[in-house]
This record gives structure tokens, C-alpha cells and sequence, in this order.
């Protein structure tokens, strides 16, 4: 019994904060602001398993069957608490009543285990040898998940079907208790009969997870889905209506092919057209392919290295025929050199400089894109240029988000660089700004424009850096690493917008 109930604590440790790390996930795919959407559930998390344990004294008789009731309980909610909350998203203005009462429910059982088998073990073991045994195989068990989360079921299993998984351990530890805990017949017998219907809930529930996750993405994408991947950095999903086709990551659009040439031209154009003549250009970001296509209308460049954290991303875009259509092959162009790395860490280990630099990040929703945003980036990103080199880097949106956009702008002229705002209109998401760059002067732009141009011509590339009162310039601090203010600004002013 003793040896049975510490392999116990090693699996359901692993169990228990695996259900955290799903609502967390959950949370800020769906929500954004990852750091406060994972601060707030583990909180939230941690405030609830102490009501377990301060619940677990009222449990007096019948420990061991008690025990086994939490775990199956625990695996059917925890099972089932992913696809819950996938579900819900689309079906409730108030997502964060589901999470939460799904946070505290899970936080509360798992608070009632350790209590409850410190007192099961309590005539087994002496005091410090129970505490130390069932304390170290709690945190054992703690650090195989999470190192197991992201590393292999995240990426592989996916949300969902990870979620069901983790429930059928449990239940599966709390049927295999009933043969090895001492009980009377009565309750071995009714808790076979439980743990088999749980488990059935369960297997269903796994075999079906597809179907789940296709469901709740249906709810969410009003478009047919033609690809979705979770990949160990984000979430990817492509939509098509008609002939349109969507990018979305961790659920917020990217691109939508009816007008992307807009952003794309004004991402590249500007800056190639401020250089004499550019040769060698990186890419940050950018791992579809768009500002790719838009640098091969220039026959003066000879290589082009895209830096980009997902090799799913520049994989589907330089393999699906429906998506190389749109960038037109141009990952496939031997003049491009893809990169699947961190571009901080790959900025800070190259030795190359290069005439124009893209910058096409994600919006700077969480601390960890901002970083990407920040002086210390910029000053690094100094070192691959020379003083002819332009930058441009886009800046999120100068009318809904006006601080932050002006933030970017702020943050690399404290950076050392001469620097232009510019903005581009964009059906699909409005108003939108970009910085162009340089060590040297900014001077005017060359006349020679590439042809195929749907939308910049001499008189666009003026209007561009012109900004009417409600998007001019407002004083802001600059974003470093320590204070990280682009993202405090960020999400100020698009939960306002959202709200």
C-alpha cells in the first residue's frame, strides 16, 4: 500500500499541474497577454488548492475511498476542462466564468490530495520520513510534466487531446488503486464501477478530440479551415472563403489575401527604396514568404536570409501549392536562405550585415515578443548594419493602439537610429504604422519603383509619412527589456478597443 500510494503522488503531481498548464494555454491563445493570463490561473490555481487542503479535514471516515473519488473526479474535470473551455470561447461573452470555475473546481481537488494521503500514509511512515518522501515525488512529478508539456504533448497531442489524456491517467492511477488499497468489497466494488465509467467518458473523449477541436475551431473561424497545426511555439490555422485565405496565429490574424499587398508593399518598398543600392537583405519574421515576394521584384539583390522561430510556418509556405501561390514560391528562390532560430539569440551569434532589414514580428502582446521591440534588440540589430543600412519594422496600429506605435518609433530612435513613421490603410485591420530606420540619414526615395505594384506609386510613397492629429506623435517612454512599457501600452490600449 505504501509503495502504491507514493507512485500515486508521482503521477498525479504530473496530472495536477498539467491541468494548469492547460488553462493557462488556453487562456492566452485565446485571450492574449500571455504573462497576465498565466499569472492570473496560477494564482487563481494556487488560492484554490489551499481551499482543498483546508476542505480535506472535514473528509474524516473511509480515507482511502475518499482518496479515490478525488482522483476521479479530478481526472473527469481535468479530462475534460480543454475542451470545455475551447467550446465555451465561442459560446459566451464572459469567457473567464468557464476558466475560472474550471481553475478553482481543479485547483480544489488537487489541494484535497496531498492532505489526504499524508493521512492515509500517516500510520505507515514516521513524520519526517512521510512529508519528505510524498513532498520530493510531489515536485518530481511537477518537473516531468513540465518539462513534458511543452517539449512533446503540446506539440503533438495538441490541447485537447493532451487534456484527455491527463484524465485517463488519473482515473487509470484511481482504478489501479482499487486493487492494491485495502477495501471492503462494497467500496471496490463501486469504485471499479466508477473508474470504468470515467474512463469510458474519457476514451471517448480522446478518440474524439479531433472532432472536438474541429468543432470548437468552427466556432471560432467563421471560414472553412483548410490547415491547423499546433506547433511548439504557436498556434496555426489557414481559412479559406471562396478565394480568400487567412493566416491566423494563437487565434489573431496575420494576413488575409484579399489585401495583404497593402501591408506588404509598405513593409518592404519604403526601405528598399531608401538604399542606393541593396544586395543583401534580412528578413525577422516574416515566415510566410510575403515580404520575400516583394524583395525579389528588385534585381539587384543577391541573397536574402529570413530569420523565423517556427520551421512549420516557412515549411507549409514553402510546400502547400494554395500558399505559394500567394507568396509566389519565393522561400523556394535560391537567393533565400531560411533560418528557423530566435532572432535575438541568431541577431547576437551572426557576423553578416546586410544593406535592409525587415522587421515583421507579431504585435508585442506579451513580454516575450516585446522583448523584440526593445532597445537591447535594436542595439544588437546596430551591429549587422553599416551606416547606408535601413531598417523597417512594422509598429502595430497608429490609431487604435496610437502610444504604442509611437513607442516603437520612440524606442529605436533612443536606440541610436534617424527614423520616419509611416502608415498604410488595410481593410482587414484598418489603420496600420511602420518605422523605417537608419544609422545614416534618411534621405528621399529612389524613383525606380518595381513593376507589378498593386498598390505604392511616387505619390502614395509621400502620403504615407504624413499622419493626420488623431495618429500624430505622442510622447512616450522608450521599451528596454527591464521596464518592458511597449507591452503595459499595448495592452492598455487594445483591451480598450476590445472592450
Amino acid at each position: 500500500m505504501q509503495r502504491a500510494l507514493l507512485i500515486s503522488v508521482l503521477i498525479l503531481s504530473s496530472c495536477g499541474l498539467v491541468y494548469e498548464l492547460l488553462a493557462g494555454t488556453v487562456a492566452s491563445y485565446l485571450l492574449g497577454e500571455t504573462v497576465t493570463q498565466f499569472s492570473l490561473v496560477i494564482g487563481v490555481y494556487l488560492f484554490s488548492m489551499g481551499i482543498g487542503s483546508w476542505l480535506s479535514r472535514y473528509l474524516i471516515e473511509d480515507l482511502i475511498p475518499k482518496f479515490l473519488d478525488v482522483e476521479l473526479a479530478l481526472g473527469l474535470l481535468g479530462g475534460f476542462s480543454a475542451a470545455i473551455l475551447f467550446l465555451s470561447f465561442g459560446q459566451t461573452r464572459i469567457f473567464q466564468i468557464p476558466l475560472f470555475s474550471i481553475v478553482v473546481a481543479v485547483g480544489t481537488l488537487v489541494g484535497m490530495e496531498i492532505p489526504l494521503l499524508l493521512r492515509i500514509l500517516k500510520n505507515k511512515l514516521g513524520f519526517r520520513d512521510m512529508v519528505s518522501k510524498v513532498l520530493s515525488l510531489d515536485y518530481a512529478g511537477a518537473l516531468l510534466a513540465s518539462l513534458a508539456f511543452p517539449i512533446f504533448f503540446a506539440p503533438k497531442l495538441g490541447m485537447v487531446r493532451t487534456s484527455f489524456f491527463f484524465g485517463l491517467l488519473n482515473a487509470g492511477t484511481a482504478l489501479w488503486g482499487t486493487f492494491v488499497l485495502p477495501l471492503s468489497e462494497k467500496h471496490k466494488n463501486l469504485l471499479r464501477a466508477k473508474s470504468a465509467l470515467v474512463l469510458t467518458l474519457l476514451g471517448l473523449g480522446f478518440a474524439f478530440s479531433e472532432m472536438i477541436t474541429y468543432y470548437s475551431e468552427e466556432n471560432l473561424f467563421s471560414d472553412e479551415i483548410i490547415y491547423s497545426k499546433q506547433t511548439n511555439f504557436q498556434k496555426i490555422i489557414v481559412t479559406r472563403y471562396k478565394s480568400e485565405l487567412r493566416l491566423f496565429l494563437n487565434g489573431h490574424l496575420q494576413f488575409s489575401s484579399r489585401d495583404e499587398y497593402r501591408y506588404h508593399e509598405t513593409l518592404a518598398h519604403p526601405a528598399l527604396l531608401s538604399h542606393p543600392n541593396p544586395k543583401r537583405v534580412l528578413v525577422l519574421g516574416g515566415g510566410d514568404g510575403l515580404a520575400v515576394r516583394e524583395i525579389l521584384k528588385y534585381p539587384s539583390i543577391e541573397s536574402i536570409t529570413l530569420v523565423d522561430l517556427d520551421p512549420e510556418m516557412t515549411r507549409i509556405f514553402s510546400e502547400q501549392p494554395v500558399l505559394m501561390e500567394i507568396n509566389g514560391s519565393s522561400l523556394k528562390n535560391p537567393k533565400v536562405k531560411v533560418q528557423n532560430a530566435d532572432a535575438f539569440l541568431w541577431l547576437e551569434e551572426s557576423n553578416s550585415v546586410f544593406d535592409v532589414v525587415l522587421i515583421d514580428f507579431p504585435d508585442p502582446s506579451n513580454f516575450s515578443i516585446g522583448k523584440l521591440y526593445s532597445t537591447a534588440f535594436y542595439r544588437s540589430l546596430k551591429r549587422r548594419l553599416n551606416e547606408f543600412s535601413v531598417v523597417e519594422i512594422q509598429s502595430t496600429s497608429p490609431l487604435f493602439a496610437r502610444m504604442s506605435f509611437w513607442c516603437v518609433e520612440a524606442t529605436l530612435k533612443e536606440s541610436g537610429f534617424n527614423t520616419r513613421a509611416l502608415h498604410v490603410y488595410v481593410p482587414s485591420f484598418g489603420e496600420w504604422g511602420f518605422v523605417l530606420g537608419s544609422i545614416g540619414k534618411l534621405g528621399g526615395y529612389r524613383k525606380d519603383l518595381p513593376s507589378g505594384l498593386k498598390f505604392l506609386n511616387e505619390t502614395e510613397l509621400k502620403s504615407i509619412s504624413e499622419f493626420p492629429q488623431d495618429m500624430s506623435r505622442v510622447p512616450t517612454e522608450p521599451n528596454r527589456l527591464d521596464n518592458q512599457s511597449l507591452v503595459r501600452y499595448y495592452d492598455q490600449e487594445w483591451n480598450r478597443i476590445l472592450d
